[in-house]
C-alpha cells in the first residue's frame, strides 16, 4: 500500500497509519481534522502523501481503536491518555483530544524493548543513579526529549542488578517489564488507582524498594513524593523542566509561599540527582542525540538548596566532575568537539551563549 491509498474501515486506516509512522521511525502521528496525517521526523512535522481528514473521519479513525466505555470517557472529559497495540506493528502511546468541537490526536511509538544506555547514546555513569538506597531522582526536560526511555532504561538496570520490589505509577503505561532479579509491579492511573496522589497515599503499605512517579504534576504528588523518599524509598519522577537549578525552584514554587523553607529543608535532605535531558539534531542529519546536565546533590549543593542559593548551583555543577556531574554546556562542547552536533546547533542549546564564543575553533 502506498501513502496515497484511501481505507474505507476506520480501523484499517488506523492499522495503517500506524504501520507507517514505524516505517517511517517517526517519534509521532497527529491526527486533526481539517488536515492530512502528520509524522514527526527528527523533530519536524512531516506529510505523507494522504488525503485531508475530516472531523467526521477523525473520530470515526479514534472510536475505531477504543472501547464504548473508553470513547464516552473521551467524549465526556474532552481528553484521555491511553495505550493501543497494532499486532506485528508495536505498541503507542496516545493522548486523544477535542479542539475546535472535534477530536485530534497524538500517538507516540513506544519501543519494543527497552533501549540500554549504550543504545541510548547516554553516558554509562548514568546507572550509578540506581546505586542510592533511598532518596529522591528526577529526570527532567522538555515534553518529547526522551525522559520516559530514559527513566525506563534504570528501572530495567535495577530490574537485572537488585531484588528489589518496584512499583510504577504511569498515566499511562508504557514500557512493559519481565520480572529479572526484581519484581515490577505497574499501576495505571485511570485503570489501577484514581490518581498519581491516590496511589502514592497507598503505595508505602505496599512494602516498595524502588517508586516511580510517572510525573510530578502537582503540590499533593509532589509531597506524597518527597515524603516517601524521606521514608527510605528510593524514588524516581520526572518534570517538564530544562536545567537542574530550575528544577528545584519549580518544585519549591508549586508550594504556598509559608511553606516554602519547610520544603527546601526536606528537599535537600532527601534529592539526591537531577538528569536534564534534551534531544538535539545530528550534525549529519541522521536522527538526534540527547545532551545532559547532571546534577549530584553533595554538601555544598545542599546547603544552597536550604539557603535558597540557587544561582549558584550551575557553578558547583561546573566542577563537579569527579562526583559525576556536567553542565549542559560541557555537554554540548563535547558533541561539537566529537563533531555529532553542529556549533549553531550547541549555541541555540546553550544556557549561556557568552561562554560559547571563542571556546571553539570552526573548520
Amino acid at each position: 500500500m502506498s501513502d496515497t491509498e484511501y481505507i474505507d474501515a476506520p480501523l484499517e486506516e488506523m492499522h495503517f497509519l500506524l504501520k507507517k509512522t514505524i516505517e517511517k521511525k517517526a517519534s509521532d502521528l497527529i491526527i486533526t481534522p481539517n488536515s492530512s496525517p502528520k509524522f514527526r521526523i527528527d523533530g519536524k512535522l512531516v506529510s505523507g502523501e494522504f488525503s485531508i481528514l475530516s472531523a467526521e473521519r477523525t473520530s470515526a479513525l479514534l472510536h475505531s481503536i477504543l472501547s464504548e466505555a473508553e470513547f464516552e470517557t473521551l467524549l465526556n472529559k474532552h481528553e484521555l491518555d491511553f495505550t493501543c497495540g497494532v499486532s506485528h506493528v508495536g505498541r503507542f502511546r496516545v493522548n486523544a483530544y477535542f479542539q475546535r468541537g472535534s477530536i485530534a490526536a497524538a500517538f507516540r511509538p513506544i519501543p519494543s524493548h527497552i533501549p540500554t544506555l549504550k543504545e541510548l547514546h547516554l553516558p554509562q555513569s548514568l546507572a550509578d543513579l540506581v546505586d542510592y538506597p533511598n532518596g529522591l531522582v528526577l529526570l527532567t526536560g522538555p515534553t518529547g526529549c526522551g525522559k520516559s526511555t530514559t527513566l525506563a532504561t534504570l528501572i530495567e538496570i535495577i530490574n537485572e542488578k537488585y531484588n528489589y520490589h518496584v512499583i510504577t505509577i504511569e498515566d499511562p503505561i508504557e514500557y512493559i517489564y519481565k520480572n529479572k532479579k526484581s519484581v515490577i509491579d505497574q499501576r495505571e492511573v485511570g485503570a489501577d488507582t484514581d490518581s498519581f496522589a491516590n496511589a502514592l497515599r497507598n503505595v508505602v503499605r505496599q512494602s516498595p524498594d524502588v517508586i516511580l512517579v510517572g510525573e510530578m504534576r502537582d503540590l499533593e504528588t509532589i509531597s506524597m513524593a518527597i515524603t516517601a523518599a524521606e521514608t527510605g524509598h528510593l524514588v524516581f519522577s520526572t518534570l517538564h523542566t530544562i536545567y537542574a537549578a530550575q528544577s528545584i525552584h519549580r518544585i519549591v514554587d508549586v508550594f504556598p509561599s509559608h511553606q516554602q523553607q519547610q520544603i527546601r529543608v526536606q528537599l535537600a535532605g532527601c534529592l539526591r540527582a537531577i538528569a536534564s535531558q534534551c534531544l538535539l539534531p545530528k550534525l549529519d542529519d541522521e536522527g538526534r542525540i540527547p545532551a545532559l546536565e547532571v546534577m549530584v546533590v553533595n554538601s555544598a549543593i545542599r546547603s544552597m538548596i536550604t539557603l535558597n542559593d540557587i544561582q549558584q548551583i550551575p557553578s558547583v555543577i561546573q566542577t563537579g566532575a569527579k562526583e559525576g556531574m556536567k553542565t549542559l554546556n560541557q555537554t554540548l562542547k563535547e558533541l561539537v568537539e566529537k563533531k555529532l552536533i553542529s556549533y549553531d546547533t550547541a549555541i541555540i542549546k546553550s544556557s549561556s551563549i557568552q561562554n560559547f564564543f571563542g571556546r571553539f575553533t570552526i573548520d
